[in-house]
């Protein structure tokens, strides 16, 4: 268990993903440009992959952790984390259910 002040740690915002593409080095990944209402838009690297259209995803809102310490996945710099959910090989990305700004705090 982790306590409610240790949660408040996790920053998580509105993201619109701008692209989408497959990974050319990994079967379950893409990678997506995401805006979160910064200057530029985030690289996040999701494993997405046979669950979404990289095209379907252009435009979606989605939430973000925009906190997470940067990771490299097969060579590309993931720089924070879509939340999805998964129940046994259905993955459904969380949405807002209302539109919202990129960078809009989730709450």
């Amino acid at each position: 268990m982790i306590t409610f002040d240790e949660f408040r740690k996790l920053e998580l915002v509105a993201g619109k993903i701008l692209s989408a593409e497959d990974h050319p080095n990994a079967e379950k990944l893409q990678i997506l440009k995401v805006d979160v209402g910064e200057e530029k838009p985030r690289t996040l690297v999701a494993a997405l992959r046979g669950h979404y259209d990289p095209a379907g995803l252009e435009g979606k809102l989605v939430v973000v952790v925009a906190n997470l310490e940067p990771a490299k996945l097969r060579g590309v710099e993931s720089q924070g984390m879509l939340l999805a959910a998964q129940d046994g090989e259905t993955v459904a990305l969380l949405t807002p259910d209302k539109p919202v700004a990129p960078g809009a705090g989730v709450l």
